[in-house]
């Protein structure tokens, strides 16, 4: 069935004023300021008028398996749910491996991210995990991303953390070449996504890299850049370089406002530092475990992403930090859709890809559209996971 939005108030993520929006099967089919359809055809009109039509969200980093497990087996986080992703307005899922490579696998996230493309939203994976050598599928990096059409980059590669390989700079410059190639001949993005840690090296294996081989700073996307004040101020300068760097939406209760910036006060840091907003990214982490280490690496707490926070970052930098809403919206939608080469995603515009959301006057969530579906609507949900009551 076609399906007609009448009376949007449309962000593209850029402001364009009110429009119809003609939805036919998985894509946007036209976009005007008035459509008609006679009544000799089927379809289903939604009245929008009132409420505001954006772009649907891009989350690139979450642990769509489960994470976790650094407080022994029994604090290794659940497989995600499809409401867990849709119920904050996420259309487009990148899964990614973390810390545990051994009881999580790549064969897994795979599976899973098919199983999330089966029940209505778009899900991708990247290929690795936090350590070196990098585990893959097919025993390299660049044949997982030119054979596996689920793979679009290598991640989370950890540095600076006391969890990771403690990789060299030659190591690192070896894994984005491989990606970076594979990329190339495929097609695709093939990034390098990077788990900064506490460490003191801070994103110092990434500049040597950028300053002695031929590599581009936009190989890579660090995140979790906004843990610490020290870090965060690192980041303004790797990114008025030219490098793209990611906020973390997802901080649990028990970490402190002092160690880790609220994603929205930091995008609004970022934008008064001269930092291009193109170069800004938001990923919620989810399902991943938030684990809190004291001085000496022990365990100490636990708490679990939410894929849900990365919207309520983005509202929050509108509504509490005064940053236009086309500006903020780039965040989760245009910039994420152009860093890993998502063509038909992260814009309304015509033969992209119907994904969109319905936002209140509130900036709550209304209406959740995936590849034409309805998944939400008038905030019920129309379409639950497999296994979800």
């Amino acid at each position: 069935m076609l399906k007609l939005l009448k009376n949007a108030d449309v962000y593209a993520p850029e402001h364009i004023g009110k429009r119809d929006i003609l939805i036919t099967a998985d894509k946007i089919g036209y976009i005007k300021e008035r459509i008609d359809i006679g009544s000799t055809v089927e379809i289903d009109i939604i009245d929008v008028d009132g409420k505001i039509l954006v772009p649907g969200f891009i989350d690139s980093h979450v642990h769509i398996v489960g994470g976790g497990g650094e407080g022994g087996y029994k604090t290794r986080t659940p497989e995600i749910m499809l409401t867990d992703i849709t119920s904050g307005g996420v259309t487009t899922v990148v899964g990614c491996l973390g810390t545990d490579e051994t009881t999580r696998t790549l064969t897994s996230l795979i599976a899973k991210a098919r199983g999330l493309e089966e029940e209505g939203i778009s899900s991708y994976i990247l290929t690795g995990s936090y350590h070196i050598p990098v585990r893959t599928i097919t025993g390299s990096i660049q044949d997982d991303i030119m054979l596996i059409d689920k793979i679009i980059g290598v991640g989370e590669i950890a540095i600076s953390d006391h969890r990771s390989s403690q990789p060299t700079v030659e190591e690192i410059k070896k894994i984005a070449a491989a990606s970076r190639v594979g990329g190339i001949l495929s097609g695709k993005a093939g990034i390098v996504n990077i788990h900064i840690g506490d460490g003191p090296g801070k994103l110092h294996i990434l500049e040597e890299i950028v300053d002695n081989s031929e590599i581009p700073i936009t190989q890579f996307i660090p995140t979790h850049i906004g843990r610490n004040m020290d870090l965060f101020e690192a980041s303004i300068t790797y990114a008025k370089r030219g490098g793209l760097i990611d906020l973390t939406t997802s901080t649990g209760k028990n970490f402190s406002v002092d160690a880790n910036i609220k994603s929205s006060k930091a995008l609004r840091a970022l934008l008064d530092t001269g930092v291009p907003i193109e170069r800004i990214s938001f990923s919620s982490d989810g399902q991943g475990s938030l684990p809190l280490f004291d001085e000496k690496g022990e365990f100490i707490g636990l708490d679990i992403g939410r894929v849900t926070s990365l919207f309520d970052e983005v509202r929050d930098a509108v509504i509490e930090e005064k940053i236009p809403l086309d500006i903020a919206l780039n965040v989760i939608t245009s910039n994420p859709a152009r860093n890993l080469k998502l063509n038909g995603k992260g814009s309304i515009q015509v033969g992209k890809d119907a994904d969109m959301v319905i936002l209140g006057d509130d900036l709550d969530i209304v209406t959740v559209i995936a590849k034409g579906n309805l998944m939400i609507k008038d905030r019920e949900v129309l379409v639950k996971g497999t296994f979800e009551g």
